[in-house]
């Protein structure tokens, strides 16, 4: 590229002549820069445009990617509770309400897999079998890919059904987790737990657990009131219990 004119000629043809060159430069200066613009576009436009095609092909699959995944939970929800009404309304379909709660326990995210094996293990165990039942809940609560709100929840479900069979102290182990204050399962965990202990001779451990239970709202009234009848009658009143050591046994006297 030709070098700028001396500027320190300073006649007026000079000046003519250097600003007339300096605009000449100008314009070959664009029109390189026009030309090496449509280079580029001629060599990378098609790249540029596949890149962005498949972008958009990436999006428009995610959306109905997320549109079918919804579509179909909200399938099997609608399954799941059609299948729970058919029992309800006659026990004979119960068998039936099982069948189909099992299919849908094998397919869907993990949260609606497992509210269909929770719902099929129940009707079980209202038909009478209580054992399948409470093997079905002990499968749930074993099952590391369940949410673990699911798998309390089964772990409940089945020591409830196989409490008369478990040793005291084995349902006293097993639901240590839940039954703490503000464990979304403290009313029932606890209630087996404080029963568990009257069962093995620990009355100063069950009395005020029953009375904890009576204390917290969270808990179903109809429990806090049993609750509060047998603290009352282990001589613990509801209103006054001794705070609960984490294992839920009352604090050794000083």
């Amino acid at each position: 590229m030709a070098l700028p004119p001396d500027s320190s000629n300073t006649s007026p043809v000079a000046q003519r002549l250097a600003a007339q060159q300096d605009g000449f430069l100008r314009e070959v200066d664009e029109a390189l820069r026009e030309d090496q613009m449509v280079g580029a576009m001629k060599r990378y436009g098609m790249l540029v445009g596949i890149g962005l095609a498949v972008v958009l092909v990436g999006l428009a699959g995610y959306l109905y990617w997320d549109h079918s995944q919804k579509q179909a939970a909200s399938e099997r929800s609608e399954k799941t509770v059609l299948a729970l009404e058919k029992a309800a309304a006659s026990p004979a379909a119960a068998t039936g309400a099982i069948a189909e709660l099992d299919a849908l326990a094998k397919d869907g995210s993990d949260a609606s897999k497992a509210v269909a094996a929770l719902s099929a293990a129940a009707l079980r165990q209202q038909s009478g079998k209580t054992e399948d039942a409470a093997r079905a809940f002990a499968a749930i609560a074993a099952d590391g890919s369940v949410p673990q709100a699911y798998r309390d929840l089964a772990l409940l479900r089945e020591v409830a059904a196989r409490y008369d069979s478990l040793p005291p102290q084995q349902v006293i182990d097993r639901l240590k987790p839940l039954a703490v204050p503000g464990n979304p399962w403290f009313g029932s965990a606890g209630e087996m737990t404080g029963l568990a202990m009257l069962k093995a001779n620990r009355p100063d451990q069950a009395g005020p657990l029953f009375a904890a239970i009576a204390k917290d709202t969270g808990v179903p009234q109809s429990l806090r009131a049993r609750a509060r009848l047998i603290a009352g009658q282990l001589g613990f009143e509801a209103g006054d219990a001794p705070a609960l050591s984490p294992s839920g046994a009352a604090p050794a006297n000083p």
